[in-house]
């Protein structure tokens, strides 16, 4: 390649990239799509609600509690007795 060559190659990607700069900031970011309105969130305190005693009393049921179906005296279960 010739210097004229390469220096033609370096002005084409410079001019092509500012103008690539210039049409996306037109087309992708709009004035409308410039602003976004949020949400705003409440304050978080430590204030907390006891839960309602339908669900969280003495009678309901525990789900941690372990289950033994039937009588199994085999401390060993896996070694094919």
């Amino acid at each position: 390649m010739k210097q004229k060559d390469i220096a033609l190659i370096v002005v084409i990607a410079f001019i092509s990239a500012i103008a690539s700069f210039v049409i996306s900031n037109k087309i992708f970011v709009t004035p409308s799509n410039r602003q976004q309105q949020v949400a705003k969130i409440d304050v978080i305190n430590s204030d907390f609600q006891t839960p309602s005693n339908k669900y969280f009393n003495n009678k309901s049921v525990d789900p941690a509690q372990l289950v033994q179906i039937g009588e199994n005296n085999n401390q060993n279960p896996f070694n094919g007795q």
